[in-house]
């Protein structure tokens, strides 16, 4: 059982990191960054918050599934309220490429044409001339491009809307109406909200995780969780000598081991970038399980016990276990089975509940193993986490053509996605997806938090006068202002650690310089061996 407290909460750790960008967003930069130059009729504002279109359809009277499409840079706006939108016959472009003028009749009619050798201008003005009352164009992958101008479109006057949609929507509507069907379809762009409720939830979720990962051992544990136990092992009693800290799993985190983190993450983020499959994914959904299920485990004994005293002192004899607790021989097969189920459901619309759940216990159970032993420490660990968050967004672009961390998030083709976010639907959002805060973002900072705890503790220090007050505030700050940005910067995924980092170990250093404290902040506790140090 010594291997194992070493190498969990280690393991958890490195994999925790790989994901500690903040939630990835859809691209939404500008078409000028691109090189398409402004141009008069070419002024439509690039951001997908603004330009993403919904594209309802109707084949013979019977409505289809809603398609999202992407709007150009030119042409008519799309109203904003589904009720204001017309709803228009679809036709398909003749040539099918809307290359060239067209000889089919198109007029007050939404053309649907693909994609083609020439300019996307060029398509919306020879459907315009067609009296088309708007252009479909078939994209030649599901990834939407976006429509911008060329260098040679000094003067654009495209009146109508033009929108792409996915090539496998574009091809059922084709072949429906190869087929002689009545297509029609209504397109429209509704607003998003500009602050949904899910992010609030998704705020309090990460903050309320720190908070109770900090207080856990004093105020939920409350030393009423027998000691002599290692929740599925029994220990030696009380009057053995064996020293009770060391029963409690814990173990510290050295500076090297903070180098060691930050490698392992960075080879095996590359190895996801490189080698993203459906097998590499369930992987990952395997191990999260299994780290999960430890975690709902210990949590769940240490609840239960706390409230109903005699229940952590029953133990029984298992085949190769041992003597183990009463208790966990109920709530381990509850936890498999709770985990298997998110598992196989993970796909539906309330999958994101038992994946919280699991994470939550699983950032708890972490926090409560490994522990930061001083702020020299904590400043290793972070700063390496600031560096590796910010170089694997925002410089990765530049070696490896896209950001390495977000194109890991994204997940691969099939749907599969990685399970190490928090994640809460955008309720209120007409566009639907997901909030999502990778674990990292919470066991990095949460590490610091919940060591400034135990330093007020060991001082008998005050609210006012501690540091955990404040850290608990710089991180909620820091969380705040992560999605602040991320609104500001039109979508683009932002590295949490980036604004997490200065708002929690900057504000300890800072606060302990002011105190006169930052030396004892920085050397506590090194003369001390009573953990063991990784």
């Amino acid at each position: 059982m010594a291997i194992r407290r070493r190498l969990l909460p280690a393991a958890a750790l490195a994999l925790l990191l790989l994901f500690a960008a903040g939630a990835a967003a859809d691209d939404a930069s500008s078409d000028d960054a691109a090189g398409a130059p402004p141009s008069p009729g070419c002024s439509n504002k690039f951001q997908l918050i603004f330009l993403q279109v919904k594209v309802k359809n109707w084949v013979n009277g019977t409505e289809g599934t809603t398609v999202v499409g992407l709007s150009a840079r030119f042409g008519a706006s799309l109203p904003r309220n589904v009720h204001e939108a017309q709803k228009t016959f679809s036709m398909l472009a003749n040539p099918l490429d809307c290359c060239s003028n067209l000889t089919s009749k198109v007029t007050n009619s939404i053309a649907l044409a693909t994609r083609g050798e020439c300019a996307f201008t060029a398509k919306a003005n020879n459907a315009q001339a067609g009296g088309a009352a708007g252009l479909l164009v078939i994209n030649d992958s599901e990834e939407l491009y976006k429509m911008v101008c060329s260098e040679n479109d000094t003067s654009i006057d495209v009146t109508i809307p033009v929108v792409m949609i996915p090539q496998s929507a574009g091809k059922n509507l084709k072949d429906f109406l190869d087929q002689g069907a009545i297509v029609e379809v209504q397109l429209y762009s509704p607003n998003r909200p500009v602050v949904d409720l899910s992010a609030c939830f998704l705020w309090i979720m990460a903050v309320g995780t720190i908070v109770c990962s900090s207080l856990w051992s004093e105020f939920v544990a409350c030393e009423q969780v027998d000691e002599r136990y290692n929740q599925l092992t029994r220990k030696d009693g009380p009057n053995s000598g064996t020293n009770s800290r060391e029963d409690k799993e814990i173990f510290e985190i050295s500076a090297k081991g903070a180098v060691v983190f930050i490698i392992v993450a960075s080879v095996f983020l590359l190895l996801l970038f490189y080698f993203m499959s459906s097998w590499f994914i369930w992987l990952l959904i395997v191990l999260f399980c299994i780290g999960g299920i430890e975690g709902m485990h210990v949590c769940l004994v240490t609840l239960i016990s706390r409230v109903f005293k005699d229940c952590g002192q029953k133990s029984v004899q298992l085949p190769c276990f041992g003597e183990v607790l009463a208790l966990s021989t109920g709530i381990v097969p509850f936890c498999t089975v709770f985990a298997i189920l998110w598992a196989v459901y993970r796909h539906s619309s309330f999958a994101w509940i038992g994946q919280d759940i699991l994470g939550i216990c699983l950032m708890i159970t972490v926090l409560q193993m490994a522990r930061l032993p001083n702020i020299r420490v904590a400043s290793a660990l972070l700063s390496a986490a600031f560096v590796y968050d910010i170089f694997w967004v925002f410089i990765s672009p530049l070696l490896f053509h896209e950001s390495v961390m977000i194109a890991v998030a994204r997940g691969d083709n099939s749907g599969e996605t990685i399970p190490m976010l928090l994640r809460i639907p955008r309720f209120f959002d007409p566009w639907g997806g997901y909030d999502m805060l990778g674990f990292g973002d919470i066991i990095f900072p949460g590490l610091l938090v919940a060591f400034s705890y135990r330093f007020d503790r060991a001082g008998k220090k005050g609210v006012l006068n501690g540091y955990f007050l404040w850290l608990t505030v710089g991180y909620a700050v820091g969380l705040f202002l992560t999605y602040l940005a991320l609104f500001l910067m039109d979508g683009h995924g932002q590295p949490a650690l980036l604004y997490l980092v200065p708002c929690t170990l900057g504000l300890i250093v800072v606060l302990g310089w002011i105190r006169g404290e930052l030396p004892l902040l920085w050397n506590y506790g090194r003369s001390e061996n009573l953990v063991e140090e990784v």
